[in-house]
């Protein structure tokens, strides 16, 4: 896992450091973007209220890991309701918009914004953690793991998303594969759901965990799943 774990690694962060951070930047901001873009806007958004929701609505007292962090808007929200957030990103440049953008709020010193790997156990444990769409672009066993590292440091509920397989996503991302772009961002790897959840019920890593809630959201060119591991 650790050669093809840390070679992707290393592409994400290089794509949203040097290719994509203006890009990203406007897309997790208010300003007018294209079809395209808003559609991969609303989904995100969707997605990132749905995990909110799984969130108890009071957490004053309550640790959480935003595993890939991105601009922040996630973890401004759990710090807002109380939550101590520790929120990482690979990318330096975004965790610093985030802590910008995050800088004015009455909840910006409940968060400590780093950037590095989301696995580093140096971060210590947290009664949440949130994982969206942060292990989308890792081959499946990579994924799993990174998951089992995070579950071993969570005390009440790990929320991630995936990138569900199906006939149509495995076309697109075939079609795009054969399309060459300098400004490509690293491959998505779809999962088989039946598979997933199999590997989540029976892995000694997730031993003490039990699937709960779930959720796909389709939104143009957009489409993730939630999903939720409980301790027990």
């Amino acid at each position: 896992m650790r050669a093809t774990y840390e070679h992707r690694r290393g592409e994400i962060e290089t794509y949203f450091d040097r290719t994509a951070l203006a890009a990203w930047e406007k897309l997790t901001s208010t300003a007018p973007v294209s079809g395209i873009r808003a559609t991969v806007r609303a989904g995100r958004d969707a997605m990132r209220n749905t995990l909110l929701s799984w969130l108890p609505a009071d957490m004053t007292g309550l640790s959480l890991l935003d595993a890939g962090c991105g601009t922040g808007a996630l973890a401004l929200e759990a710090a807002a309701r109380g939550a101590r957030v520790t929120a990482i990103d690979l990318s330096p440049q975004l965790v610093a918009l985030a802590a910008e953008r995050a800088a004015t709020h009455p909840a910006a010193a409940r968060i400590t914004f780093d950037s590095g790997d989301m696995l580093a156990e140096s971060h210590g444990r947290f009664d949440y953690v949130v994982c969206m769409d942060s292990i989308i672009h890792y081959r499946a066993a990579d994924a799993v793991t990174a998951l089992g590292r995070l579950a071993a440091r969570t005390d009440r509920a790990l929320l991630f998303t995936f990138a569900p397989f199906t006939p149509l996503l495995g076309t697109m991302l075939t079609i795009g594969k054969l399309v060459p772009k300098g400004d490509k961002s690293p491959a998505i790897e779809p999962q088989r759901e039946a598979r997933l959840r199999r590997t989540l019920a029976t892995a000694p890593q997730f031993e003490g965990f039990a699937l709960g809630q779930s959720r796909r959201i389709k939104s143009g060119f957009y489409f993730s799943q939630a999903m939720e591991l409980k301790t027990c």
